[in-house]
């Protein structure tokens, strides 16, 4: 594995732990919900960005990815 790709996963291994943690979740829960919506892809493809927030930032921008991915799918909560 190459360092980059290293840094890539240590940062979203990172995001759904932080993101379990603000959000009271297992983290089963947390990352089957993150995988089955694309946020890991967000994340991942988002790192350069990303990698610089704060744990409130990260969470925040996962909760807008999850949002705007819940309001192209027709549901109304996210």
């Amino acid at each position: 594995m190459r360092e980059n790709d290293l840094r890539h996963l240590e940062f979203v291994v990172y995001c759904i732990e932080t993101y379990k943690s603000r959000k009271g979740m297992d983290g089963r829960a947390a990352y089957l919900r993150l995988r089955e919506t694309g946020a890991i892809e967000y994340i991942d493809g988002n790192y350069e960005a990303l990698h610089t927030f704060g744990d409130e930032n990260i969470v925040w921008n996962i909760d807008e990815y999850l949002r705007n991915k819940s309001k192209s799918n027709g549901n109304a909560k996210a």
